[in-house]
Parts: C-alpha cells; structure tokens; sequence
C-alpha cells in the first residue's frame, strides 16, 4: 500500500509478475478508482471487500496489447464508470476522457494528460490535491528507468511513436514535484518496455526520474535514435489481445476441464496436440510423457507459451498438482488462452506411477562447462534460442541462432548432430529442448547462466567483433 503523505488517499498494487505489469487501486473518501485491472478481476473484489469500498470508477490508461483487460468486466460487475482515452472505438459502454478533463473523487482528482507514444490515444492520470500532483498513474508513458515501447501499433508510425513518447515524458516530468509518485502498469519485466536498462528501484518518484530516465536526460533525436535501435521481438499473441480489448472479454473462465487420465493425454500428445508439463525443467528432462512439452510453472511460463503456441490450437496442461493446474490456467487467461482441452496429473495421490506402460522420454541437462568439453567437435551443434538483442550483445563462437519464438517453424534448420540448446538460464532453453526431443532430435538441454559460459572459457562475439 501506497501512502499518499498528506493526503486523503491510499494506494494499493495488485501485481501480475509473469507479465511484469501491475494494477492499482485507489481508495479515497469517496469510494475507490481501479487503474488498468487484469482480467482476473477477482482479486480486484476480494481487495475492494476487504476495504469495504465502493468502486466508482475504472481507469485505462490505454488499450492494452499484452494482457486481456479486465476494466469492462469490472465494471459490469460493480456499476463503476468505465473510463477510456478518447480516440479509441469500443464496443461497451464508457466515458471517452480527454486531455486535461478531471474525474471528481472528493477530495482529490484524476487529471487525465494525453501523452502518446506506446499508443496514439495513450493517457497518463496526475492525482492531484488542492491543485498539486503527488502521484501519476504512467501506464505505458513514463515507466521506472525507461519507457513503453512504441512499435505495437506497427513499423509504419514507430518513428512517429518514439518522439512522442519523449515529449509525453517530458511533458509529464515538468508538471510534477519532485516528491510526486510514478505509478506505471508495464516496466516491472513486461515486454511491453522498450529496450532501455529500468531503474534500480522498485519504486520511484519524479526525482529519481529526472536523474535516471533516458527520456529525461538524452535531446530527442539521441533518445528515438536509441529506442528504436533497442526494439526486438514481441509475443505474437499481441495481435489478438488488443482487438480483444477494444471489443470487451467477458467474464474469465477459472475453472479447470475434469482431470483426465494420463493415457488420454499421451494419445492427444501423439496426435500431434500441444501437452504441457508444467514440472521443474529438471524433472522434466529425467522422464515426461513422449512429445509433451516443457514449460515450468514460473514467472515465464505466460510469456513464452502464449509466444509459440500456434493460436487457437487445442492445449492440454499436465502438473503435480491441481493448484499448479489452476495457477496455469488464471496465467494463460490473462493472455486470452481461454480454452484447456484436458488436463491430467503428472504422479498419483500416494505416488503412483500414472506412466506405467505408456512411452516416456528423457534428455540430459548439462551446463556451459559441460558444452565445452564437446563444442567443435564432429556432430555436436549448439542453438542459442535468445532474442535478436541479446545474440548480438554477444554469443558462443560457432552457434547457430534461432529465436525460440521462431523455432517451432524453423526445426528444418537445425543441423544434423547432437544438438545443445542455450539460452539466458534456462528456462526458455527447456522449451526449445521439448520442441527438438518431440521433432526426434537428440538434445543437451543447457540450464545454465550465460555469463558462466565466460567463465567456462567458451569464445564469446558480439556484432561488434
């Protein structure tokens, strides 16, 4: 909770690490505003119960392209205003607010300024006291050390995007104290930032912004320069969340399909479906169902199955237990993954092996000393599925580049051999070493830091070199 000092407000965050976004209610005299909810609004209402407040109103910043909105929702449910940056078409009702309009809250205000840049319509929300600004709800404007990323809308207005996104900075800088909160929704490891180091601090006030972010300390040419330069590859699912948003989601379903036995999921698995194992990538790698995939539950499993599950494809969700089941299928909801076609245990109640008799796989993970001993020599390839940025800023001499995301289309591209896969620490290395092992590929999975492959004494390049 947020403490506005000296003011009769409070602030709550309602956080969504796997997306690196947050959501933030305010509570005043008058009731309470929601800014930006996720789409599982049921933490919004347990938080509001738990307050006794009543919601007013709830505020978007912009539409968002990486998570399923939950402000529509939200506001059907409660009665609340739903409040949209004007310029945008919506097919739900709403109050369309525009540059310098206010939203009355007793005591205290929202003043709505329009700051384009991660979005042509995108506003930023001054919470103001007796004329004074002591909070601004950024959204994808101004975020802790960086700001959002302006190619979502498509290279065509990415230019035009970026130097507005330093004026919108700007324009917001110069119109707070230096004691006034920064309240972003993206920043927090959203790929919804553009590729600028973020602040240290988990919070910030202007202050510290003025002093670190490179909207505030680069001339315009230098910064757009910079950003666009710093752009890389978004999940694709970005495409359907956005129209989704503009049309309004509906209710999310939570509730999981009956649990099926494992014979079941082995058989969609052969079929070609898409069956995820939602274990440690270690315990997957020692025996999982053949041709299921590796995508531990944890804070990337959102992000990265959303970027390579073919859309609308039938998904079904293995785990240890129901709960992981059930925070798998809240996180994939949230990106709009809405239908599971089954969903199954990976051990029994007491233990028992749900596998036996069924055809199970398993693979070595290793580590950068390990690829050292092998790397060059006859039948030993190395794919390195990191980002375009990421390769560049330095990568094994000798390996082959291929972006996860791009993988499940490109496996014809892998060499012959026995392949070792890397990525930044593992996890997306997993994913890449399931798709591969299914494919029929013999594979090293490399769960390791990557500035341990200096340190392993592996020839490291840049695009520099």
């Amino acid at each position: 909770m947020w403490d506005c000092s000296g003011v009769l407000a409070e602030i709550a965050t309602i956080e969504t690490p796997e997306l690196g976004d947050r959501s933030y209610a305010l509570f005043t005299g008058a009731g309470a505003v929601v800014v930006d909810p996720q789409r599982d609004i049921d933490r919004v209402l347990s938080l509001l119960s738990d307050r006794g407040a009543r919601l007013t109103h709830v505020v978007e910043t912009h539409i968002h392209n990486d998570y399923v909105s939950g402000a529509s929702e939200l506001c059907r449910a409660t009665g609340a205003t739903l409040v949209i940056p004007a310029g945008e078409s919506v097919g739900y009702p709403r109050r369309a607010i525009a540059d310098g309009e206010r939203i009355a809250l007793g005591d205290v205000s929202l003043v709505a300024r329009h700051t384009p840049g991660h979005t042509a319509t995108h506003m930023t929300y001054l919470l103001e006291e007796d004329g004074r600004a002591v909070a601004a709800f950024t959204g994808g404007s101004m975020l802790l050390g960086s700001v959002g990323r302006t190619d979502l809308a498509g290279p065509w207005v990415t230019d035009r995007l970026s130097h507005l996104q330093h004026r919108s900075a700007r324009r917001i800088s110069e119109e707070l104290p230096d004691d006034a909160a920064i309240l972003p929704t993206h920043g927090f490891g959203s790929l919804c930032s553009a590729g600028f180091p973020v602040g240290a601090a988990d919070t910030a006030d202007a202050r510290h912004q003025r002093a670190e972010n490179p909207a505030l300390l680069m001339d315009e040419d230098a910064f757009v320069s910079r950003l666009v330069a710093g752009l890389d590859a978004f999940p694709r699912y970005y495409a359907y969340i956005a129209p989704r948003n503009r049309e309004g989601a509906g209710k999310a379903d939570l509730d999981l399909p009956p649990i099926s036995d494992a014979r079941e999921l082995a058989e969609r698995a052969a079929a070609g479906e898409w069956v995820v194992d939602l274990r440690d990538r270690r315990e997957f790698a020692a025996r999982h169902l053949a041709g299921t995939l590796a995508f531990e539950l944890s804070d990337p499993l959102t992000t990265y199955l959303g970027w390579v599950l073919p859309w609308g494809s039938p998904l079904s969700l293995m785990g240890r237990s129901r709960e992981d089941l059930a925070a798998a299928r809240r996180a994939l909801t949230r990106i709009g993954i809405d239908r599971i076609a089954a969903c199954g245990l990976t051990e029994g109640e007491h233990g028992e092996d749900l596998w036996a008799g069924l055809a199970t796989q398993s693979y070595p993970i290793a580590g950068f000393r390990e690829l050292k001993l092998f790397i060059g020599a006859p039948g030993e390839v190395v794919v390195d599925v990191r980002l375009g940025g990421e390769w560049r800023q330095g990568h094994i001499g000798g390996a082959i580049h291929i972006p996860l995301h791009e993988l499940p289309d490109r496996l014809d591209d892998v060499p012959a051999g026995r392949v070792w896969v890397h990525c930044a620490a593992g996890y997306r290395a997993s994913v890449a070493g399931s798709l591969l092992a299914r494919a029929g590929r013999t594979v090293m999975v490399v769960s390791d830091q990557f500035a341990n492959a200096v340190d392993a004494g592996l020839d490291i390049v840049s695009a520099c070199d």
